[in-house]
Order: C-alpha cells, then structure tokens, then sequence
C-alpha cells in the first residue's frame, strides 16, 4: 500500500479533551480521498500504519471539514514516548491500509 512522509505541527483540539492531532497536507488528502475515499469506514476514516520516530501503531485519519485535510490522532501514549510537546512540528510517515 501506499506511503507518505509528511511533517505537520501538532493541532490541539478545541474541546475539553486532551486530544492531539497531525493535520495532513490539503494536496496529499485530496489524492488520498480520491484514491482511497471509497474504503472509508465510519465517519468517513482510513485506516492506516503510522510511524513517528521509533514508534509504529495502527490507526485511522479522519476527514475534517473545518481544515478541508485527514486528521491523524495522535495517542498521548505516543507523545510520551517520543517526547512530543503541543508546540512541536512533527515528521511522520503513514501507510494506507
């Protein structure tokens, strides 16, 4: 399946939440939809296999209409171990499924 490396700063959800995410590039996510938008689950989610530094975990991207990109949830778990803090610009690579 297809890969793509993409470096994105971290968005923090406006909510109450504690959730993170790593926008996609808008010209990457419109080739992603028009191949891959087909597949999509609920809510309109891909599944994928991400990598940030050493740590690899299956996953999904999520459309978001507020941004006109995928969303990738990035797990707090994840940012503890590679040390990510809600300022960070991220690089990340992301394998559809």
């Amino acid at each position: 399946m297809p890969e793509y490396s993409f470096t994105s700063k971290v968005v923090v959800y406006s909510g109450t939440s504690s959730w993170r995410f790593l926008g996609l590039p808008e010209k990457e996510a419109s080739e992603i939809k028009a191949k891959f938008g087909k597949q999509a689950k609920g809510w309109g989610s891909l599944p994928v296999r991400v990598t940030v530094g050493q740590t690899t975990w299956k996953t999904s991207i999520f459309p978001d209409s507020r941004s006109g990109t995928y969303l990738l949830p990035l797990k707090a778990e994840v940012r503890k171990k590679e040390r990510i803090a809600d300022t960070a610009t991220v690089r990340f690579k992301l394998e559809l499924k």
